[in-house]
């Protein structure tokens, strides 16, 4: 893997969790904003809506990069979308990148020809 496929990765990863905690928070205000006098949606909507146009924009590179299949570039999409997704995207890129990494490092070591 090269460095700007793992910046991608990396990249797509750091927004995932941040994302899905605006997701969430967002959901909250809503309930509030029905059951109170207190309306948090203007703001938490602006700030999730720019957190996901960011995930859509480093997922987009990220599968451009990695050359995912289209099931795997449809899963992380799908994941962002769901309340709890980007916490289950960030732990799977996680597990992604150091998956690499191991195999950059085994290649250039010459343990495997891959």
């Amino acid at each position: 893997m090269d460095l700007k496929t793992a910046s991608a990765l990396r990249r797509l990863r750091l927004v995932s969790a941040p994302e899905a905690v605006s997701f969430l928070v967002l959901l909250l205000c809503s309930v509030l904003k029905r059951t109170t006098d207190f309306n948090g949606v203007p703001v938490m909507g602006a700030v999730h809506g720019v957190l996901f146009v960011l995930y859509v924009i480093f997922w987009l590179d990220a599968w451009n990069r990695t050359k995912w299949s289209f099931g795997t570039a449809a899963l992380y999409f799908v994941l962002s979308v769901l309340p709890t997704g980007g916490f289950f995207a960030e732990r799977k890129l996680r597990r992604e990148s150091e998956n690499a990494v191991i195999a950059a490092r085994a290649r250039e070591e010459g343990i495997v020809n891959a």
